[in-house]
């Protein structure tokens, strides 16, 4: 009998990062590759192929491959998303314009803000006659004339992706199926998205803005996922921002779900490999090569979010709740017109990268800074990526001229920068949510995230930082531990006092058939479905929801109030009050969600016995290293530490895709998970 592999591979902005898994001995193989912008897919199959030698594998052993991809969010963030045009109701052709009134910094620092281009330009919106209300009751039929008018017009403009969003279409569909047949007919090279299907929810602008995101990724995504489908040996499986993984195919239908699927990836393996040391609620800090990543983990789960966005693009659709900042190892260090030190968040990125690579890159970055302070060695992935660390030195020494600094000072504050602004992130993920950011270990990952780890622990007061084994390639790792799901939302708009139970039966049955439909054609039969129910409430008056779970079992009465009663304890914990019996107050409900989820065989991570507290085995030498001077500071092999091995700063632990560097006053633990645990 063969072997059976499952393999992660997370494509980021600077290297490709590949975990192999051997699902029946539970063996473990990791390696990265430098990612190939111009073609993402030749990275991804560098990656699989070179996977597959270190195992000693045949791609028929392979049982199953699930990719975190950067395409869709790309497509964003450089704002491509040109030639789009927009279907919507008659009388609503300027959704687009109006928006929200919300201004960025609020209006006393933005007297001069304008409003960036919409999505789509004022003249690409075409109008259809027809009217639903907010039940879905028909107003006025559809009007065929005018959508097959609307049709042609894109056909003869050449406009070949169209996003549809007709009013109260959450409601019923009807009208949108019907446009989607007429495009059909007399434009049959549109790539077309529905509302009904990508956002069923009300918030006409937020529907049909998410709506236009996904058919602007579409054809990029769907030829990418074409292309890597080629060159995958087995089935192929994409990481989704709400922390589930679903077949390529089913991506296809709606690939606005892989915006931030990356991310997504490595807080959920950070939260899957600390949570067997004990660490149930902790911050994750995703260090790459482009940007940093931090998310929150409560109790093993990282929060959700449906108010998201990429660049200045609203996208609302369930994804794990992270902040990005423009604050990787590529980060780029620039003298502003005030003669200010600045860091990002432009980057390097992969080509030509920071001047240490050596490939032509012409400007400092954090890495630089890095390798000319002694804190990483000088070479990376095991020698594989050698450095130039005299071409860092000699940009440094230029930029630090143009400071007026010496060499070193320049190199420390590009670090300190960068520091803050990685801490700067994690108070946006902590602190404006109510939470006390010192009350939780941080986990640090990433090629980058353990380098500035110590520093963090005295900006923040951060009880200590966990580091996993083989941090560089945890978001791949994360991409073995995820479970099959995908999300389904219907909006009920009602008062609690007059919702008929059935109603909430009906609707939670609609949305379980259509889970179990995406599950049967994932290949999970009944036994192995899982469905997990949500709603979205309020108080009467008030603009946003609170979302809270559902409990199993026929909705009664006492389901009712249970669910009620979850959003009186979730509004206080939020906000710091409830209106708990208060008739002033009525509670209302409005979106009805359920999940459904095919479980997957989970990696085991095994305890190890402790060593015998020798690390000498572990030592590798001395290097000079700056901290806030010049020492010696002891270089250690990571691979070498055994259980309750510890080291004290100043020190320096090297391994595959990551380095630790341990300032004084500063001590590393190694837990019985190969876990590092750094505290004061």
């Amino acid at each position: 009998m063969g072997r059976r592999l499952r393999i992660g591979i997370d494509t980021g902005g600077t290297f490709t990062d590949v975990v192999a898994l051997d699902e029946d001995t539970g063996e473990i193989v990791t390696t990265k590759t430098p990612s190939t912008p111009a073609d993402p897919a030749e990275g991804f199959a560098d990656g699989a192929g070179k996977a597959l030698r270190l195992a000693g594998a045949e791609p028929g052993d392979v049982a199953a491959l699930c990719h975190g991809t950067t395409v869709a969010t790309n497509r964003l963030l450089e704002d491509r998303v040109d030639g789009l045009g927009l279907v919507t109701t008659e009388g609503f052709e300027a959704i687009l314009e109006i928006a929200r009134q919300s201004v960025p910094d609020g209006y006393g620092n933005s007297y001069f803000w304008v409003k960036p281009p919409r999505i789509v330009p004022v003249h690409r919106v075409r109008t259809v006659g027809g009217r639903l209300d907010h039940t879905g009751a028909e107003l006025r039929p559809f009007d065929e004339a005018s959508a097959v008018a609307a049709a042609r017009w894109f056909r003869d403009e050449g406009v070949r992706a169209i996003g549809v969003c007709l009013l109260h279409s959450y409601a019923d569909p009807a009208h949108e199926l019907a446009m989607r047949e007429v495009l059909r007919r007399e434009h049959p090279d549109a790539v077309v998205s529905l509302s009904c299907e990508v956002l069923r929810e009300y918030r006409e602008y937020e529907r049909a803005v998410t709506t236009l995101v996904d058919a602007a990724v579409k054809p990029a995504m769907n030829g990418y996922l074409a292309r890597i489908t080629e060159r995958a040996p087995s089935r192929l499986l994409v990481m989704k921002s709400n922390g589930g993984v679903l077949s390529a195919d089913e991506v296809a239908r709606q690939p606005i779900t892989t915006v931030l699927s990356g991310p997504a990836a490595g807080a959920l393996g950070a939260a899957f490999v600390v949570a067997r040391s004990g660490h149930g609620s902790v911050v994750t800090l995703d260090g790459g090569g482009t940007s940093t990543d931090v998310a929150v983990v409560l109790d093993g789960e990282p929060t959700l979010t449906t108010e998201g966005a990429i660049g200045r693009h609203p996208v609302k659709i369930p994804m794990i709740d992270i902040v990005t900042v423009g604050a990787g190892g590529g980060s780029v260090a620039w003298r502003s017109a005030e003669g200010a030190l600045k860091v990002g968040p432009r980057s390097a990125g992969a080509d030509p990268g920071p001047l240490c690579y050596g490939r032509g890159g012409a400007e400092v970055t954090v890495t630089d800074a890095h390798a000319v302070l002694g804190r990483i060695p000088p070479h990376l992935l095991g020698g594989e990526v050698p450095l130039d660390v005299d071409a860092a030195r000699a940009g440094l020494a230029a930029l630090a001229a143009d400071l007026g600094l010496k060499a070193e000072r320049a190199a420390a504050g590009i670090l300190e920068i960068s520091a803050w602004n990685q801490a700067n992130a994690i108070r946006q993920i902590t602190v404006r949510r109510g939470l006390d950011v010192r009350d939780y270990p941080l986990v640090a990952f990433g090629g980058s995230g353990p380098l500035l780890a110590c520093r963090l622990l005295d900006v923040l007061g951060l009880p200590a930082a966990v580091i996993p084994e083989n941090p560089g390639n945890l978001s791949a790792f994360g991409l073995l531990t995820v479970d099959v799901r995908n999300d389904y939302v219907r909006t009920r708009v009602v008062r609690d006092a007059e919702l008929d139970p059935a109603l909430l039966g009906e609707v939670f049955a609609d949305l379980e058939d259509e889970a179990a439909g995406a599950l049967a054609r994932e290949g999970f039969g009944r036994d192995l479905r899982r469905f997990a129910r949500s709603a979205d409430l309020r108080y009467y008056g008030q603009a946003f929801e609170v979302r809270v779970p559902a409990p199993a079992g026929a909705p009664d009465a006492a389901f009712r109030a249970e669910v009620v009663r979850r959003f009186h304890d979730e509004h206080e914990a939020l906000y710091g009050y409830c209106h708990r019996g208060d008739a002033r107050h009525p509670v209302e409900w409005v979106n009805l969600r359920v999940s459904g989820i095919g479980p997957i065989t989970r990696p085991r991570l095994r305890e190890r016995p402790p060593g015998d507290g020798d690390t000498s085995r572990s030592r590798t030498g001395t290097r000079r290293v700056y901290f806030d001077a010049w020492e010696d500071a002891a270089v250690h092999r990571r691979e070498r530490l055994a259980p309750g091995d510890v080291l004290h700063g100043p020190a320096v632990i090297e391994e595959f895709g990551s380095t630790l560097p341990l300032h004084p006053g500063f001590r590393a633990r190694l837990d019985g998970y190969g876990n590092l645990v750094v505290t004061r």
